[in-house]
């Protein structure tokens, strides 16, 4: 059994058959944890991981991008829109009110994201501090709760790294790492997961996956992003089979091993 431990089958993409791909999912022996990056979504994700006994789950938070502030830009693959995103305040009490539902295994994702940043350094300032102060209000949520935190970071190791250290008490995973092997040691000192999913395809993350620990791996999908070879277009849960088999050559391990701790790994940390 393979659990991807980061879907958004709770996005618009999946709109016209969600129900479908959870059920070709869970039919092939895998399973899922759908991810919110706002209100909507993450409310959206327990109402789907409610319709199935077992192997769906949700997490709730909200998103860098999503916070109140402006227009950001955002790069899906190749093609590049400008738009102006669903703009939300973050609000503890209705975030705690999801995260209490039974089918919520973590908060998240929520992090930092200095991809597209303003030009001048008052606004870039603003709005660094804005994403760190949302940021470390869903980190309190986790520790009020005791959920594990899936972060997202992009262009952002350096300050995400810098609170970590300073916070007591918080375990979860750095989704989607794309940072150098200093900076996943230092996360993997810090206790955290590493979640590796098909930007492992595009981008050299070759000594990162060689030199983490087994027991410190998570696989996901990101879908609908990140469509790993050979597939092509959306991405979707059961193509989390394709990252398992490239750790599994990187490791020169069998996919059946790599299958098995990384089931292991995501029943532990998400205590499902």
């Amino acid at each position: 059994m393979l659990i991807d431990t980061h879907a958004h089958v709770n996005f618009n993409a999946f709109k016209d058959d969600v129900d479908e791909v959870t059920r070709r999912t869970l039919n092939n022996d895998a399973w899922m944890i759908n991810v919110g990056s706002q209100y909507d979504t993450s409310k959206r994700a327990i109402g789907l991981s409610q319709k199935y006994p077992e192997g769906v789950y949700a997490s709730v938070g909200l998103h860098p991008i999503h916070l109140a502030g402006g227009i950001f830009k955002t790069k899906i693959d190749t093609e590049e829109i400008e738009f102006k995103t669903r703009e939300e305040n973050f609000d503890y009490n209705k975030y705690k009110g999801l995260a209490k539902s039974e089918k919520v295994v973590a908060i998240g994702e929520i992090g930092l994201d200095y991809y597209y940043k303003p030009k001048t350094k008052i606004r870039l300032d603003l709005f660094k501090n804005l994403q760190k102060e949302i940021l470390l209000k869903q980190i309190d949520l986790a520790k009020e709760l005791n959920l594990p935190i899936i972060f997202h970071c992009r262009m952002a190791h350096d300050d995400l790294i810098q609170i970590l250290e300073n916070i007591k008490g918080i375990f979860g995973v750095i989704h989607c790492f794309t940072g150098n092997l200093e900076e996943a040691k230092k996360y993997l000192e810090m206790g955290f997961y590493l979640g590796l999913n098909g930007i492992i395809f595009k981008l050299n993350l070759d000594e990162v996956i060689k030199n983490t620990p087994l027991d410190k791996i998570l696989v996901e999908t990101d879908c609908p992003y990140l469509t790993p070879p050979p597939m092509a277009g959306r991405n979707e849960p059961l193509y989390v089979k394709y990252v398992v088999e490239k750790i599994a050559n990187l490791k020169n391990l069998s996919i059946e091993e790599i299958t098995k701790i990384t089931t292991q790994n995501a029943k532990k940390l998400f205590k499902i």
